[in-house]
């Protein structure tokens, strides 16, 4: 077996630059992304518990088991972008083609049909499942799409900052409105209510893929060369560099998603918000805190080398997290808010960094062992990001119950200490882990502009 790769023709002669609103097209992919994997992250722990009833543990398999359904389908999926070039290129045209089944597969999974406890099961796990392949269709090709729309180090930075305020826009949107369009549609009915407005959400995220391919261009041209994949996974972890950024990309998930996939219930049960408008505000200092994050590290790193920023960040987040523990008492609503905002803030710092190093990974694996193998590095990332997301929901399941967490009851004081924990202390350890690992990489621009960059012009 084989995989084809794409190698820049044009590197480094053309510096092709991007207008705003070519950004913007190029930024609503994720917004369809973040809306199916914030609906996810912030709510399906909720949802799975206290509105569908699924038991803990069996949610927690779940989120197992589509991870290790990932460790084929990702790579399967980088392969194909590789393999097949279509009219419109290698990775756009799959916008077109998975938009509405992908919004489809939001909607069913917020779907709360009438089954035994059995069929519940089936379900839950039939259209969790069936979500997770429609996003690898999607986000495989999206995260790829950076590489091949410019050829520019700083347009790559600009773009992924355009993309990662619109994914923070539509994550304020998600948590900020879909608490208010359940309460709404349902009329006293939650399933029926988040059924509803994840049906919305859904049509949001079709229409924004769409979107997104109507507005983009595969601009850098590519050749196409046949390696083996044996070949090819060799070469992938002979770049040191590639080493790093995987497993930052994976501690810096299980941070991200232990904080996200809680939060529903530490606003619930710790804080114990019960104003509608107070709770949709603590929900949202997620993507309010992100998109201050995206704008202030655009900024940054052009006076700053982009490391450090990743860097200092995390370490800034880990302390507040830690802080935020002993600080923030049951029913401290207010100052609940506010630190979970600073808490979002710094640890978003390095998400544009850290996806347009991706690239740069590649060019620096081709200078390393003559080799480019690009394919199967997005959808290694891609991968890595979700078995992240998936180690943290299990995580999540397995300690609700080893703290006796109990759906829609008082909760003892000792599951309200350990709701705590895991929104700020669990988080605070992996932010820390990832800093470490980042004061290890070495691609800053200056090295990528002096090193790379005129090797492979």
């Amino acid at each position: 077996m084989s995989i084809d790769y794409p190698a820049d023709k044009t590197f480094g002669s053309s510096n092709i630059k991007l207008s705003t609103f070519q950004k913007i097209g190029f930024g609503s992919g994720d917004v369809a992304v973040n809306i199916s994997m914030m609906s996810i992250s912030l709510m399906a722990t909720y949802f799975y518990t206290d509105i569908f009833g699924i038991k803990l543990e069996h949610m927690a398999f779940m989120f197992f088991i589509a991870r290790f359904i990932d460790a084929f389908t990702d790579p399967l999926m980088g392969w194909i972008t590789d393999k097949v070039n279509m009219n419109q290129g290698r990775y756009r045209p799959w916008f077109g083609i998975a938009a509405i089944p992908f919004g489809f597969s939001i909607y069913m999974l917020f779907m709360t049909p009438e089954l035994s406890y059995q069929g519940k099961l089936i379900w839950a796990y039939a259209t969790y499942i069936f979500n997770t392949l429609a996003f690898t269709v999607v986000t495989i090709p999206y995260i790829s799409l950076i590489g091949v729309i410019t050829d520019d180090p700083k347009e790559r930075l600009s773009a992924n900052g355009f993309r990662f305020v619109m994914a923070k826009v539509a994550v304020l949107f998600v948590t900020s409105t879909l608490t208010i369009m359940a309460t709404y549609f349902g009329d006293g009915d939650k399933a029926a209510g988040f059924s509803s407005a994840m049906g919305i959400m859904a049509i949001i995220s079709s229409l924004a893929l769409i979107f997104c391919f109507f507005t983009t261009k595969e601009r850098v041209h590519i050749q196409v060369e046949s390696i083996p994949l044996k070949e090819q996974i060799k070469h992938l972890f002979a770049n040191d560099q590639w080493r790093i950024l995987a497993s930052v990309c994976v501690a810096m998930m299980i941070g991200f998603l232990l904080r996200g996939s809680i939060s529903f219930h530490y606003a619930t049960y710790y804080l114990n918000i019960t104003n509608e408008l107070l709770f949709a505000t603590f929900m949202s200092m997620w993507a309010v805190g992100g998109i201050l994050a995206s704008i202030v590290s655009t900024w940054l790193t052009k006076y700053y080398c982009k490391v450090d920023v990743f860097k200092y960040s995390m370490y800034l987040a880990a302390l507040v997290g830690f802080i935020m523990f002993f600080v923030v008492e049951p029913n401290d609503i207010y100052l609940g808010i506010v630190f979970y905002f600073v808490l979002c803030f710094l640890s978003d710092l390095n998400t544009p960094i850290f996806w347009s190093s991706i690239s740069e990974v590649v060019d620096y694996g081709e200078l390393k062992v003559n080799k480019r193998v690009s394919g199967i590095t997005f959808g290694s990332i891609s991968f890595l990001q979700k078995l992240g997301m998936g180690i943290a929901g299990m995580m999540v399941g397995l300690l609700l119950s080893f703290f006796d967490y109990q759906p829609n009851q008082v909760q003892t004081n000792y599951t309200l200490t350990g709701i705590s924990l895991m929104l700020t202390i669990l988080p605070a350890i992996f932010f820390l882990i990832t800093g470490l690992l980042v004061s290890k990489f070495v691609i800053s621009n200056e090295y990528y502009n002096t090193v790379i960059r005129p090797k492979l012009a």
